[in-house]
């Protein structure tokens, strides 16, 4: 597996990997991640990838990590 970009963003780390003819794009924040996982014969190269990583990915995937964190947070009070 290989970084092929990083894309900058004030709020999260986002990168790029190329791996098993599949892009992968991993956006981070803090303790948390998600892995979005895509075909290369579904797009037509890299600038396609980073085209889909808008400002509405974004906010879906925060509202994503809200929901992560609460439930990480319920299931260590139940440890």
């Amino acid at each position: 597996m290989r970084v092929v970009a990083d894309i900058p963003h004030p709020k999260y780390k986002i990168q790029v990997f190329l791996y098993n003819a599949k892009y992968m794009v991993k956006i981070e924040l803090g303790q948390f991640e998600q892995v979005y996982k895509i075909a290369e014969g579904d797009v037509t190269g890299l600038e396609d990838v980073k085209r889909m990583v808008n400002e509405e990915l974004l906010k879906n995937a925060l509202d994503r990590f809200l929901t992560m964190r609460t439930d990480w947070e319920t299931a260590f009070k139940q440890k």
